[in-house]
């Protein structure tokens, strides 16, 4: 089996974290890989020196911005990708370190689900990205509010005056759309959530939408600045007056590994801090 393995830079112990892991998977066997760059500091073997086909898992250590940042980096690879939180919220990244090494086994025991999470995909012109979590389209620059208009399946839908727009996957419904008043949304529904950004209208409110709705939205205000779009915070374009940026499901989904000891409710308590106990 080979696992590439992915430490964060900015979070502190990273490596040291790193190189205990490559010598518990070692000794049990396990090829460990890490970027070319990384690989030496932490004993495994650069990931250009295997058939990338070849790698089972990508193990994330930080956050869900970690395990975002690789998905993109990695966008070529079919690996399922397991998140240890080094970070804060981590609804993705769910295995704590105080677990960590009995988490490591139950994954080489194979006591764990891979879920395949919805992927959305927007389209500006001839510009494309991909997004596990969200696609933001935001005022930038523009000193004042951005007005934009939103059509569905052809047909128009509302025009929001406001910071901006969210359209978030299931899994990015517990990021920047919850931050901006958006609905949770459980990872296995195959649906969207459009979540304006401090809208003018007090009534405008997110909506929740059939991931196979085709989702467009023009920017109507004629500021002569752009505003800003951008793909899990990462990948950004410019959207111009009149112009569109369309969004729809992707055909790729991205795989997540979900081991039995950990559930998505008890995260999902856990990380929001939530005060409710059984009587």
């Amino acid at each position: 089996m080979i696992i590439a393995l992915c430490p964060n830079e900015e979070k502190k112990h990273s490596f040291d974290l790193a190189l205990k892991i490559q010598e518990y998977f070692s000794r049990h066997g396990v090829t460990v890989v890490a970027e070319d760059a990384k690989a030496s500091r932490i004993g495994a073997k650069p990931l250009s020196s295997v058939d990338p086909k070849k790698i089972k898992f990508l193990i994330a250590m930080g956050g869900d911005g970690t395990i975002l940042r690789i998905l993109h980096q990695f966008s070529h690879l079919d690996a399922a990708i397991v998140g240890i939180n080094l970070g804060y919220l981590g609804f993705m990244a769910d295995v704590p370190v105080s677990d960590l090494f009995p988490s490591l086994a139950d994954l080489l025991e194979g006591s764990y689900a891979i879920e395949e999470r919805v992927m959305i995909s927007a389209s500006i012109s001839d510009r494309k990205f991909l997004a596990a979590n969200d696609i933001v389209l935001h005022r930038a620059k523009n000193p004042s509010l951005v007005e934009m208009a939103v059509y569905v399946n052809g047909f128009y839908f509302n025009a929001f005056l406001g910071d901006g727009l969210i359209v978030a996957t299931p899994n990015g419904s517990t990021a920047y759309s919850l931050a901006a008043g958006g609905p949770i949304l459980t990872p296995n529904l195959d649906a969207l959530v459009l979540t304006p950004i401090c809208a003018h209208t007090i009534s405008n409110r997110p909506i929740v939408l059939s991931a196979d709705h085709e989702i467009e939205i023009q920017y109507l205000s004629e500021t002569g600045t752009s505003i800003e779009v951008r793909a899990d915070g990462l990948d950004a374009a410019e959207l111009r007056t009149k112009e569109f940026c369309k969004i729809t499901k992707s055909a790729k989904k991205f795989k997540l590994v979900k081991l039995h000891r950990t559930d998505y409710f008890s995260t999902l308590r856990n990380k929001l801090g939530w005060s409710g106990k059984l009587p």
